[in-house]
C-alpha cells in the first residue's frame, strides 16, 4: 500500500507547545537518576518535570512496544499504560527484549511491568489486559496525554487514529516488516493523520504479517527507540517533531529517507468509531451484525495483519490429512500436497510429502503451469489464511478439486507431529 503524497504546504512541524504541564519538583534521587537529561539545555529540569507528569499509553508489549516501554521508563515518564492481551511465546524473544525465558507463558503485561519496575521503580505502570476495540478505545485513551501505536494490524491502526482524533490528541506511530520500518507523528488538530497517509486499507491478504513475512529483530529497537524520541519531544516541546513527515528505514541498506505528508483538505473529519474489521475487509459487513454493532479490532501478537476469513472453504483436518497421506503412500489415494508458504518457512518445518509453491506465484498465475488439473490438490500454509487465498485463486482459474488444511502447519504440529518446531 503506497502512501499518498501531496504538494500542499507543510503543516506545522516545529514550534508546538509542550504537550504536558510541569509536574512536581524533582526529588534528590530523580535529579541523580536523570542528571544526563538535566544538563541538556533543550531539556533541563523543566523538561524532566514534564516527563514526570506525563501519561503515555503504549499499544502492544511486542516488538515495538518492548524497546519503547523500556526507554519511556528510563526517561522518567511518570505514568506508562500498556494495552495487550497476549502471552509470551518463545518466538517472541528474538525481538521482544522486554521479555525473557523466565516469562514464557506469562502475560506480556505482567512481564513488561516487572521489567519496567526493575529498570525504574519511580514510574507508575498501568496494565490494560484487554483487546483494544471500538467499545473501549475512547475510555482507555481518555486518561493519557499521548499514545504510542505499535500494533501489528491495520484494523487497530485505523482505530487508534480515529480515537485520538476524536479526543484531539497526538500519537506516535511505528510499523515494521522484514527489514523495513516506518515512523511518524499524527495529530489531526495540528497536521495530518494516518488516514491522510493511507486513506484506504490494503486488500486483505496483500500485506503479510511479521509471522508470515518475518522481521529483522534489531529493527524493532531502531523504530521503537525513535518512537520514544518523538514522544519525549512532544511532551517537552523540544525540537522538531515528525508531524507532517514519514521516516522510512531500510535496515539492509542502513539508510533513512523522508517523505513529506500533508493534510488532505477534502477529507471528512472523523465523526465516530466504526467497525474496523469490516472497514479493513476482514469481516463482511453482513456478518458484523449491522452498522450499529461494534466489533473489536484484531488482537496483538496474531497473524491478523491483513488476514482473510476462512469459513466455508473446503477443508480437512490435520488428522484427516495424515490419513490421506498414509493412503497415498500405500497407493489407495492420489493427490498433491502443496505448501503455499515462503522458502524460509518451508526450511524451518514442513509436512512430509509436500511440495513448495508460494502463494505469490499462484495469485499472479505464474505458478499455475506447475499445478496439475487432473489430480486433487490439498493446500496448506502456516495457519490456513494463505492457503484459503490460494484455494480461491485456483478455483477462479478453473481448478475443480481443491481443498486446504484447516489450521495449517500449526495444526499439523499440534495434532500429528508435536516434536517438530513452530515459528
Amino acid at each position: 500500500m503506497a502512501p499518498v503524497l501531496r504538494t500542499l504546504p507543510d503543516p506545522a512541524t516545529s514550534g508546538l507547545p509542550p504537550l504536558v504541564e510541569l509536574g512536581e519538583e524533582l526529588t534528590r534521587e530523580e535529579v541523580e537518576r536523570y542528571s544526563r537529561h538535566l544538563i541538556l539545555p533543550e531539556m533541563g529540569i523543566e523538561g524532566q518535570r514534564r516527563l514526570k507528569n506525563a501519561r503515555v499509553l503504549v499499544i502492544g508489549a511486542g516488538g515495538l512496544g518492548s524497546p519503547a516501554l523500556l526507554y519511556l521508563a528510563a526517561a522518567g515518564v511518570g505514568t506508562i499504560g500498556i494495552v495487550d492481551d497476549d502471552t509470551v511465546d518463545l518466538s517472541n524473544l528474538q525481538r521482544q527484549v522486554i521479555h525473557s525465558v523466565a516469562d514464557l507463558g506469562r502475560s506480556k503485561l505482567a512481564s513488561a511491568r516487572d521489567s519496567i519496575t526493575a529498570l525504574n521503580p519511580l514510574v507508575r505502570v498501568v496494565l490494560h489486559e484487554t483487546r483494544l476495540d471500538s467499545a473501549n478505545a475512547l475510555e482507555l485513551f481518555e486518561d493519557y496525554d499521548l499514545v504510542l501505536d505499535g500494533a501489528d494490524n491495520f484494523a487497530t491502526r485505523y482505530l487508534v487514529n480515529d480515537a485520538v482524533a476524536l479526543q484531539g490528541k497526538p500519537y506516535v506511530w511505528g510499523s515494521i516488516l522484514r527489514f523495513d520500518g516506518q515512523i511518524s507523528v499524527f495529530w489531526e488538530k495540528h497536521g495530518p493523520s494516518y488516514r491522510d497517509l493511507y486513506p484506504e486499507p490494503p486488500a486483505p491478504g496483500s500485506v503479510p504479517s511479521c509471522a508470515e513475512g518475518g522481521v529483522f529483530g534489531m529493527l524493532c529497537a531502531a523504530i521503537g527507540s525513535m518512537m520514544v524520541i518523538e514522544a519525549v519531544k512532544l511532551i517537552t516541546g523540544t525540537g522538531r517533531s515528525l508531524l507532517g513527515r514519514l521516516l522510512i528505514f531500510d535496515a539492509l541498506a542502513a539508510s533513512w529517507r523522508e517523505i513529506r505528508i500533508s493534510k488532505d483538505p477534502l477529507a471528512q473529519p472523523v465523526a465516530e468509531l466504526v467497525d474496523y474489521e469490516v472497514f479493513c475487509g476482514l469481516v463482511p459487513a453482513e456478518e458484523a451484525g449491522g452498522a450499529g454493532r461494534t466489533r473489536g479490532a484484531a488482537p496483538f501478537g496474531t497473524a491478523a495483519f491483513g488476514a482473510n476469513r476462512t469459513e466455508d472453504v473446503p477443508a480437512l483436518s490435520a488428522s484427516q490429512l495424515a490419513e490421506r497421506l498414509a493412503a497415498r503412500s500405500s497407493g489407495r489415494d492420489s493427490f498433491e500436497l502443496i505448501d503455499v508458504r515462503e522458502p524460509g518457512e518451508y526450511n524451518i518445518v514442513r509436512i512430509p510429502g509436500s511440495r513448495l509453491v508460494p502463494l505469490g506465484g499462484i495469485r499472479s498465475g505464474t505458478a499455475l503451469e506447475t499445478l496439475p488439473r487432473d489430480v486433487p490438490l490439498v493446500l496448506h500454509c502456516k495457519s490456513g489464511v494463505r492457503s484459503a487465498q490460494a484455494l480461491a485463486s485456483l478455483q477462479a482459474a478453473g481448478y475443480a478439486d481443491v481443498m486446504h488444511l484447516d489450521g495449517g502447519i500449526l495444526a499439523w504440529v499440534r495434532d500429528v507431529e508435536p516434536d517438530k518446531p513452530l515459528y
